[in-house]
């Protein structure tokens, strides 16, 4: 067994033992392992794919294989909030770019990242979310607005921002 950097906590290493010892062995297991790992960790790490393709004797290649051709799974931590903005060719027609520049900025996260330090907030751009006779499109926490423009967006992050206040409040 291949040695991982050592950077899993004793406890997340019982929690993929864990994984592992549900799930058995075999090209079956990839896809839920992977599901399973995000659930339980918010994202994927390299150090988990590492500990569980060597634990169930499989090529790592083949597990990040399969994480890197699906859009769902994340290699990065994630915000408590998740933008999705929809970047597809009838969002991009009506404005999506000028949707997306504002998000970035509304939200204050910084350039050539996805994610608000605070991890507050994550604005992630997908290719089109099906929903073309809506465009443009934003997805807010699994809600989806559609019909979006500058004045809509705006209003959207300070509604969030507020509810996330909120949350904060309530957890000090």
């Amino acid at each position: 067994m291949k040695k991982t950097c050592g950077c899993l906590k004793p406890a997340d290493l019982e929690k993929l033992k864990e994984l592992c010892g549900r799930h058995g062995k075999g090209e079956g297991v990839v896809i839920p392992m992977l599901q399973e790992i995000q659930e339980v960790f918010g994202y994927i790490s390299e150090d988990a794919v590492n500990f569980v393709a060597d634990r169930l004797e499989m090529p790592r290649s083949h597990f990040y294989g399969v994480a890197t051709f699906y859009a769902q799974f994340h290699f990065r931590p994630r915000g408590r909030n998740i933008i999705t903005a929809c970047s597809g060719t009838a969002c991009h027609v009506k404005g999506s770019e000028n949707l997306i520049s504002i998000l970035g900025r509304e939200l204050g996260i910084p350039e050539g990242q996805d994610t608000y330090p605070d991890m507050n907030f994550t604005l992630e751009r997908v290719n089109c979310v099906g929903a073309c006779s809506i465009a443009p499109v934003v997805i807010v926490n699994k809600a989806v607005h559609g019909k979006m423009n500058a004045d809509k967006v705006t209003k959207e992050v300070i509604r969030l921002k507020g509810a996330d206040d909120g949350k904060k409040r309530r957890e000090d």
